[in-house]
């Protein structure tokens, strides 16, 4: 057990880490806040997220020092989240993971294709 790197071992908090900011709505949520937001303006942003786990992401990366949540004082009391510095520092590797995406997407999903015709005759 001695030869694995501590990186790669089940106790490493780099896994926990990289599985909440990995998260599909992590990364959306951190690419809506280019700017601070409300919750609604969050959630219209996100096609298909729900509240519940809408409020779980932000909860999240609250909790991990990415997202500040700020309660805002006026005529219509609301809640505002923006990015921290360390929330920032990801947005040039998510830009570029999610440029990557786009431009192999059609190669993707037809490797998904052929896959799923050999494998199990759909398609």
């Amino acid at each position: 057990m001695d030869d694995i790197d501590p990186i790669y071992r089940a106790d490493c908090p780099s896994r926990v880490i990289l599985d909440q900011i990995a998260h599909k709505w992590s990364m959306m949520v951190l690419a809506v806040l280019s700017r601070p937001r409300r919750f609604n303006a969050i959630k219209c942003r996100l096609d298909g997220v729900t509240q519940r786990v809408l409020t779980q992401t932000l909860r999240k990366l609250e909790r991990n020092g990415m997202v500040t949540r700020g309660v805002l004082d006026g005529r219509v009391p609301g809640v505002e989240y923006a990015l921290t510095p360390l929330g920032r520092s990801l947005q040039e590797p998510f830009a570029i993971l999610f440029d990557w995406t786009v431009q192999n997407m059609d190669a993707i999903q037809d490797s998904q294709r052929r896959y799923d015709k050999t494998a199990f005759g759909v398609g």
